[in-house]
């Protein structure tokens, strides 16, 4: 791939600039493969957004029938399925994020360290 190619995508937040860091010179990416870790860095920034919104407005949030769980929740859960679905077709190594083990294209790997 060229370098023009393994430039990182504009609008990256920490999370996903790291993820795209750290696998960009990891492997000989076909093009579909860089757009599908471009997708995989813009989840992972989507769900520390989430992760923080959770963290700010709390666990429990009111509602017009009390108390309800932050919907920021179920989505974080519906992004990390993504992420880890990205990540296994990409066949890269997840970080601690708790996800099982999985074979993927470029080998087996521990997915998550608890």
């Amino acid at each position: 791939m060229t370098e023009a190619k393994r430039k990182r995508p504009t609008g990256l937040n920490a999370a996903g600039r790291a993820l795209w860091d750290g696998n960009i010179d990891e492997f000989d990416w076909a093009v579909h493969e860089v757009a599908l870790l471009e997708e995989a860095c813009r989840v992972r920034d989507r769900i520390v957004e989430l992760d923080a919104a959770v963290k700010g407005d709390g666990l429990m949030i009111p509602s017009s029938q009390g108390s309800r769980v932050h919907p920021a929740v179920a989505e974080a859960r519906q992004q990390r399925l993504a992420l880890a679905r990205l990540l296994v077709s990409l066949g890269i190594p997840a970080d601690d994020d708790g996800l099982p083990t999985v074979r993927g294209v470029r080998g087996v790997y521990r997915v998550g360290g608890r």
